[in-house]
């Protein structure tokens, strides 16, 4: 008989799993918090921090910067989807594997603007050779990336943020995937690129079963499809790799919600208790955006106000019970922050005292002094 899960039982594992039903204790390395979460999003890196922060007794966004640019067990780079995340750093050679071996959508470039794959490794070896031991502005990389390819990669012709940018820089997000290039830290204002520490890349599939299964001990049950979503994979692609894996008995079918899902083989354990508490949850955190079905994390109201055309991330949410129930925001100025939340029902009176906590804690991660505010949150989504 098929095992049958519901969604408070799944929720309950997940926040769980997540660290935010019980924060990781006091000592926990920061870079096992970023695991547990398979990468926190940093294209905001202090939202990342924050993520981070909240999962973790005791942890600010300093020490989240010391394990990124001085002890190194982070990095910043080319993660899920093409976007920037922070990863733990002794993850590279399964994460390098996966994410390469994940096909590619087609080019949103015209023909004359794309690199052929044969340019794409040319440009991705030459970004490698370039950052080995050295940090470089995007200028300065371009300038060696040019000069160890030709006058092709330099082309203005990448149209962003109403300029044109040069031909190569189309595909640096396969040299981070790769692991031919990560983040610096800061020039000044300039941001800067290194290359992490070399690495062996597990087998492709190795790297994807791994992952699969990953995902699926911090996400499921879970689908072929979701977990297409989730990796801006092709579905048909997530499919055959989910059958496949299944074949091998590496992940198992389970009823979830009327249909059926997968879990990691074996990982059949769930809370006997649904999940319950007050949580504050930044831009693009790795919860709200990975937690599926999206419309039972996103009930009722929440649906159209924590979503951006139904894209998950684009605001900060308040969860209560494992599900979203608002949105907020905050607004710092020199050391005291503005947290406003966005109730979409009414909080009872313990609830309001567990929001002020979580308000605190939203401080003492920016190390800043907090000032609550229940009310409408006026900033629009992130884009």
């Amino acid at each position: 008989m098929t095992l049958r899960i519901t969604w408070d039982e799944a929720s309950a594992r997940r926040m769980e799993r997540q660290f935010l039903a019980v924060p990781a204790k006091a000592g926990t390395p920061v870079a096992e918090v970023v695991g547990a979460m398979l990468g926190a999003h940093a294209q905001v890196l202090s939202a990342a921090e924050l993520s981070v922060g909240v999962r973790a007794d005791g942890v600010t966004r300093a020490d989240v910067r010391a394990a990124l640019w001085e002890d190194r067990t982070l990095v910043k780079t080319y993660g899920p989807r093409g976007t920037l995340h922070l990863l733990p750093s002794a993850e590279l050679p399964l994460w390098t594997a996966a994410l390469t071996a994940i096909p590619s959508g087609a080019s949103p470039f015209p023909p004359d603007v794309r690199v052929t794959e044969a340019q794409a490794d040319e440009v991705v070896a030459a970004i490698g050779d370039a950052l080995d031991g050295v940090s470089l502005t995007i200028d300065e990389l371009g300038e060696e990336v040019v000069a160890r390819t030709g006058p092709w990669a330099g082309d203005l012709v990448m149209p962003a943020f109403q300029e044109m940018w040069p031909r190569w820089r189309q595909v640096m997000h396969r040299a981070g995937q790769r692991g031919a290039l990560c983040f610096g830290p800061n020039r000044g204002r300039k941001v800067t690129y290194t290359r992490p520490p070399r690495f062996e890349p597990l087998a492709a599939d190795e790297g994807l079963s791994l992952l699969v299964r990953r995902y699926l001990r911090a996400y499921g049950p879970s689908t072929a499809p979701h977990f297409a979503k989730w990796a801006a994979a092709p579905r048909g692609w997530a499919l055959e790799l989910f059958a496949s894996l299944a074949d091998a008995g590496e992940i198992e079918e389970v009823g979830f919600e009327g249909g059926p899902a997968w879990v990691a083989a074996g990982d059949t354990e769930f809370p006997g208790e649904p999940v319950r508490g007050v949580r504050l949850l930044p831009y693009f955190d790795a919860y709200a955006i990975g937690c599926q079905p999206r419309e039972l994390l996103f009930p009722g109201a929440a649906y159209g106000r924590a979503l951006a055309g139904g894209q998950a991330g684009n605001y900060p949410v308040l969860l209560v019970d494992g599900v979203v129930a608002g949105v907020w925001h905050q607004r710092r100025q020199g050391r005291r922050t503005t947290v406003t939340v966005e109730p979409l029902g009414r909080l009872a009176a313990a609830r309001e005292r567990e929001l002020a906590r979580q308000a605190e804690r939203v401080g003492e991660v920016l190390e800043a002094k907090p000032e609550l505010v229940v009310g409408k949150v006026t900033a629009g989504a992130h884009a």
